[in-house]
Parts: C-alpha cells; sequence; structure tokens
C-alpha cells in the first residue's frame, strides 16, 4: 500500500516521516503520505531506533528540491527531551488520577457508611410542643412567632455542613425558607433530600435580623418534617431534563415541569389577576357575563381560518368569535360580555399568533363610534390599574417588566389614512421595496414598526370595507371606510379589534351578498335588526397579547398555561 511505512534496507530501522506543516499527530501514521506533525510523537510511537525523516521544502529562487531527509542531531535531541517531558507529565497525571479515584472510593465508601447510619435515626414530633396549625405560605406573616406546619415542593436546597440545611419551599402561594438543624438534617430522608421533593415541615416562622434576607423577610426554624414523595436526582433531576438552555421544542414537552419555574408560575399568576380584573372592570360597569358556545356553524372572520369538525355527521367549527352571539343578548341582558376561547387555523409561526386563545368580547347597545373608542380607553387602562393594585401582581410585573410604565391617555387617534402616509414618511416599506397604498391591509411587521417608534397606544381607525368584516359599519361621512379600530401597543402590536356593527338590516343583506356569505344560517343574527335594531358596536381583546405586552414577553405563548399552535396540540 502507498502509505505504508518504510523500513532502511540497511540497518533495518523503521524509517518515520514527520511534516512539521501538513502532518498530524492524532491522524498520520509515519509514512511518507501520511507523516506525523512532531519528531516527539514519532519517537513516542516507534522508539529511538526508529530512522525519522523531517521534511524539508526547498529555499525560494535556489535549484534545492522538496524532500525527506535525515533528522538534524539537535533537532532529534530536542525531540528526545521533549518525549521525556511527556512521559514525565503522563506518569504525573496518571498518579493524581489515581489519587482521585482512591479518594472518590473513599469518599463513596463514607458516604455509603453515613446514609446507612443515618436510616437509623427516626424523627418523632415532640409531644409537648404547641399543636401546629396548618398554612399556606401566603399566610406566613400573619402566623409569625406561631407554631405551623407548611407543605410544599422543594425549590431550593442548599446544604451547609453537616448540621444545617436551608430549603426554599414552595407551595404555589409563595415561597418559605425553612432551616433544618442537627439531627433533623441528618436523617436518611435529609441526607438524599432533592429538589422538587414534597415536604412537611413543622415550627416557628420569625423575622429575619436586619442584614439577613429571605421570601417575605422570616424563615421557618423546623422542629419536625417529613418527606412525602421525594424526586428523582441524577440524570433525572428536573434540572437536567428543561432548564433555561433548553431548546424550546423541549420546554413545550415537558411544559409541566417549566410551569415550576418561578417566571412561568408568575406569569400565569397574573394572567390569573389580569382575568379577574376584566370581570370586575366589567362588572363594575353593569355589564353581565354570558357564556357563548364553542362549536358553531357560521363564520365570524371568514371561512380560511376555521378549525372544521364532524358534528354528528354535520360540519360544523370551533368558533373564531362570539361576537354574533354577544349580540343576540343585547335585548334581553343589555351590555354583555364574554372570557372564553377562540380558535384560528392560521399557519402562522410568528410569536404573536395561536392557534387557541382566550378571548375578551363585549358589545353594548346605543352607543357611538367615539363611545367605544372611549369604553376601550378606559378598559384597557383600569385593567392595568386593578392588577397594579394587587400588590403580589405588581411585584412580579416590575419583577419581568421593570420598565413597565401605564399608558398616558388620551391614547393617539390615527385613521388608517394617516397610518399610510406615516409610512412612507417614515420610509417603512413592502419586501418588494415598494410602499404600502391606500386599500391594503397593513401587515404586522410594519405596523408594529410604526407602533414601536410612536412608543404609545394607538388608535388606528377607520379601515377601508374591503379589508375588513361584513359586519362592520360604514362611516358616515365616507361609505368606503368603517367605524372600526385597531389598538395597537408598543412592543406587541395589535391587542384588540373593534367595530361599530351593521344596524340596517337592508345594508346587512348588502353584505351577505358582496361577501359571497349565504345569509341563511345567519338568519338568528340577522333578526336582530328586524326585531328592533339599534346602533352598537363592540370589540375582542386576544388576552395572551394584553400579557404580554404588560409582562414584555417574548412571545405571547408564555402567556398559556398549555400554548397550542401550528404543529403543537401536545401535552
Amino acid at each position: 500500500m502507498a502509505d505504508t511505512i518504510a523500513v532502511d534496507s540497511l540497518s533495518l530501522n523503521i524509517v518515520v516521516h514527520v511534516d512539521e506543516t501538513k502532518g498530524h499527530d492524532e491522524t498520520g501514521n509515519g509514512s511518507a503520505e501520511l507523516p506525523y506533525q512532531t519528531a516527539a510523537r514519532a519517537l513516542q510511537v516507534h522508539g529511538d531506533s526508529a530512522k525519522i525523516l523531517v521534511w524539508k521544502a526547498a529555499a525560494a529562487g535556489t535549484e534545492e528540491t522538496s524532500a525527506y531527509v535525515p533528522i538534524s542531531g539537535a533537532a532529534l535531541k530536542k525531540a528526545v527531551k521533549k518525549v521525556a517531558e511527556l512521559e514525565k507529565k503522563a506518569k504525573k497525571q496518571a498518579e493524581q488520577a489515581s489519587e482521585q479515584a482512591a479518594k472518590d472510593q473513599a469518599a463513596a465508601e463514607e458516604r455509603e457508611r453515613v446514609l446507612e447510619a443515618a436510616k437509623a435515626i427516626v424523627l418523632t414530633e415532640n409531644p409537648a410542643l404547641p399543636a401546629a396549625q396548618k398554612i399556606k405560605i401566603r399566610n406566613g406573616v400573619e402566623n409569625r412567632g406561631k407554631r405551623v406546619k407548611v407543605s410544599g415542593w422543594v425549590h431550593r436546597l442548599r446544604v451547609q455542613g453537616k448540621n444545617m440545611t436551608f430549603i426554599i419551599l414552595r407551595d404555589g402561594t409563595g415561597y418559605l425558607q425553612c432551616v433544618l438543624t442537627d439531627t433533623l438534617c441528618q436523617t436518611f430522608d435529609a441526607l438524599t433530600l432533592t429538589l422538587e421533593s414534597t415536604v412537611t415541615v413543622y415550627g416557628v416562622i420569625n423575622e429575619l435580623p436586619e442584614g439577613k434576607t429571605a421570601p417575605d423577610n422570616h424563615e421557618l426554624t423546623v422542629d419536625y418534617w417529613e418527606c412525602i414523595g421525594k424526586a428523582p436526582g441524577g440524570e433525572e433531576a428536573m434540572s437536567n431534563k428543561v432548564n433555561e438552555n433548553s431548546d424550546p421544542s423541549v420546554k413545550y414537552d415537558l411544559r409541566h415541569l417549566v410551569l415550576r419555574e418561578e417566571k412561568a408560575s408568575g406569569i400565569l399568576k397574573v394572567r390569573s389577576q389580569v382575568m379577574k380584573a376584566f370581570r370586575d372592570h366589567f362588572d363594575n360597569r353593569g355589564f353581565t357575563e354570558v357564556t357563548p358556545p364553542a362549536m358553531v356553524q357560521t363564520s365570524v372572520e371568514g371561512g380560511s381560518t376555521l378549525f372544521e369538525l364532524n358534528y354528528y355527521n354535520e360540519k360544523a367549527y370551533l368558533t373564531q368569535s362570539s361576537q354574533l352571539y354577544l349580540e343576540t343578548c343585547l335585548p334581553s341582558l343589555g351590555d354583555v360580555y364574554c372570557l372564553a376561547e377562540s380558535f384560528r387555523a392560521e399557519k402562522s409561526h410568528t410569536r404573536r399568533h395561536l392557534s387557541e386563545y382566550t378571548h375578551c368580547e363585549a358589545e353594548m347597545a346605543f352607543i357611538s363610534f367615539n363611545d367605544l373608542l372611549e369604553q376601550l380607553e378606559e378598559m384597557v387602562c383600569d385593567v392595568i390599574d386593578r392588577t397594579l393594585a394587587h400588590k403580589p401582581s405588581a411585584d412580579i410585573v416590575y419583577k419581568l417588566n421593570p420598565g413597565f410604565k401605564k399608558p398616558e391617555r388620551p391614547f393617539l387617534r390615527m385613521d388608517y389614512t394617516e397610518a399610510i402616509q406615516y409610512l412612507k414618511d417614515n420610509n417603512i416599506k413592502k419586501e418588494d421595496g415598494t410602499f404600502y397604498e391606500v386599500g391594503e391591509d397593513i401587515p404586522e411587521a410594519p405596523e408594529r414598526a410604526m407602533t414601536d417608534k410612536i412608543n404609545r397606544p394607538i388608535f388606528l381607525c377607520r379601515f377601508p370595507a374591503e379589508i375588513k368584516s361584513f359586519y362592520m359599519k360604514r362611516c358616515p361621512e365616507n361609505n368606503a371606510l368603517t367605524e372600526s379600530v385597531d389598538v395597537l401597543m408598543p412592543g406587541v402590536g395589535e391587542i384588540v379589534g373593534g367595530s361599530m356593527r351593521i344596524s340596517d338590516l337592508e345594508e346587512l343583506m348588502a353584505a351577505y351578498t358582496r361577501e359571497g356569505l349565504d345569509p341563511e344560517p345567519y338568519y338568528w343574527f340577522t333578526e336582530q335588526r328586524k326585531y328592533g335594531t339599534s346602533e352598537h358596536g363592540g370589540f375582542g381583546l386576544g388576552v395572551e397579547r394584553y400579557i404580554a405586552w404588560l409582562l414584555n414577553l417574548h412571545t405571547v405563548r408564555d402567556a398559556c398555561l398549555y400554548p397550542r399552535f401550528t404543529g403543537r396540540a401536545f401535552p
């Protein structure tokens, strides 16, 4: 073979080739075709009896030819010295590895001895102590100085020597620092305790002295505890299965574990308060909450985004919006709202789209377009005020979004035509380099670019009828435009879409014809105009987008319990 090692015919010594430029000590074998990079490697592999040839390149401008030549005495001496150094280093590393292995073995044996001895330690609750009162962590401050019983998950764990262990306990209502001392932290359960294990601790909560910190500025001195369920450690430990550096797809697969993290749980707590704030806002203003159906046989926002399903051998869909049903409630219930799920079959992978989202929708009778805008502005701001008035939620908001500022009122009111001109004036173009023109929809990217640059909430109003839904009322001053509005927020874009609704029966019938819709399935909606019509309007707000704006989240998916989007309906 061409790359075999040569043998000197006179001395019978192995001939080994070295090329400092093209050779390689790992993949080379000493042949002329696969030389080593260093003479030291050649000696290591083949011994000092090998005949070493080194590549000598011809000097430029001379008649010399490049060739392998015998190694010089000085170079060979240097290589021998290098081999000796490498052998000494290798010997030292081997000795260190052996010493470490012995230490590890001794430590493992000592660990086993300690664990075996720990099994004999059995904790018992001192009957002379006062009976412990069972509390949630959120009630810790009001129960300082009393003996209490608290159950939860080990959120953080720190062992300090043999006689002290700190546990940060989590029960969903808060975090509590617990201190185990002496025998309490020498049991088998204490020595093998892992993150996410469930425990019940007994003891007294005391305020911390100045200079020390812990959640709620206090800690529980444990006098007795029990391990309820031990979580796995090692490779199966939660921190090894999912962490902040995990791929997003892994985080979604293990969403049930991600929810235990402080950020994820904090977002859901704020979401709960935001939902409550919406309800309180509407209830305070005399609205009635209704619960519309999720399975429907009509579209609201066009058929291209409908999820179709077989409903007892009839074609049905998951609702895109509850608006039409809310309109039917106005004559009997007055102003109404709902907080319900809506579904859009949009194959969009943007960070602001979901296939299932929570829709806050409201409808109001006997109002004008200006009334609608004022109601929207009042709602957006009032829900913020109510959320921040709840201190635990406010703490999370400012932790996740330190720079959050309440929106200034009044919101900027901008007509669609003014937005088109703004995009031109600020050189915001389409991907093909042309400008947006009147009559064209303004996509997400330019809309967000405009909103972020203006950096304040915007009421984008009066869109052309041809790019809006069939049910929207035309502007009395310009029949080509609709009394419609999108509420745009910096950092997230559109969070609300609303409009006045068509109140005239003939105008609605013409809208069905224009959009190619069969009015028959909509009879129950149409007859609102037949049996006593009124000027009315409403809106729909994406709760996840509202929360993403409030908390400065990168994606609305983080504002969901288990997000649903293209390619994701699990777990």
